[in-house]
């Protein structure tokens, strides 16, 4: 039997903060395997970013209603207590984002913002602990001098090396959940390759589940065993990639991969 870490089923988010409310997201569901990789894609505005950012817990709790489940570990995590919600956060579900340079703070250093999951949920850990895993960590993502780095500021740092340490402070605890937003929109195609690549090492090492969203169809056949096609708010098509991509059922599914010069499955 499949072990199955994440079930989402149903979920609905609308919003309520303009003059009707305006539902984004239709009856997604969604269940993630321990050591699996499942990309979601679709265009701009197509609900993929919000469904992953509900299932981080972090989408407002006023201004919105979501309703339906998100089931990990026994809980429902859109319905259970704000610290049970925290406890996760970071820990066992993790995140990032496609542009380091704002989710990374200017004015700290590189190793104090590795460290603050640690910080947050490992409170046993001494400094010289933390300090240890963080250097480890960014040298496991593939940062040359880890020590030096840990001691620099996100300013001094390239775009491919500041993602890397968005995703060294992600995978900081050993997350049993990463969800990647559009990790490599803002890079060039080399370091895309790189970012893909990482992300590949990590699951297979640390067998760490991935949620893969990108526009990138061509990243997403070579890194994700099943995808989620979304078009405005639903889930239009799901299944094996391979499938999905060389025998497309939907219309919208046809399209988006007929836009795309070449995929090399």
């Amino acid at each position: 039997m499949a072990d199955i870490i994440l079930d989402v089923s149903d979920l609905n988010i609308e919003f309520h903060d303009h003059d009707k409310p305006e539902t984004v997201v239709f009856d997604f569901d969604l269940t993630l395997e321990k050591g699996e990789i499942v990309g979601i894609v679709g265009e701009s505005g197509s609900g993929k970013s919000m469904s992953a950012l509900a299932i981080a817990g972090l989408l407002k709790r006023h201004a919105l209603t979501k309703t339906g489940r998100i089931m990990f570990d026994g809980h429902d995590l859109l319905t259970c207590d704000r610290d049970t919600l925290r406890s996760y956060q970071g820990d066992e579900i993790a995140i990032i984002f496609q542009e380091p340079m704002t989710s990374l703070n200017p004015v700290k250093k590189i190793g104090w913002q590795v460290e603050e999951c640690l910080r947050i949920h490992h409170k046993d850990m001494s400094k010289q602990e933390r300090k240890e895993k963080a250097v480890n960590m960014l040298d496991s993502v593939g940062i040359h001098e880890p020590e030096k780095v840990y001691n620099m500021y996100p300013h001094e740092l390239s775009g491919g090396m500041r993602q890397r340490v968005m995703i060294a402070a992600a995978m900081i605890a050993d997350p049993q959940i990463l969800i990647a937003d559009e990790p490599t929109t803002a890079l060039d195609v080399t370091v895309q390759e790189q970012i893909v690549e990482l992300l590949r090492k990590l699951n297979r090492e640390k067998q760490t589940s991935i949620i893969f969203i990108s526009h990138d169809l061509s990243l997403v056949s070579r890194l994700c065993q099943r995808v989620l096609v979304m078009n405005k708010g639903y889930v239009v098509e799901t299944g094996k990639t391979e499938d999905v991509f060389k025998r497309p059922r939907e219309e919208y599914t046809k399209r988006l991969i007929a836009a795309i010069p070449k995929i090399d499955i």
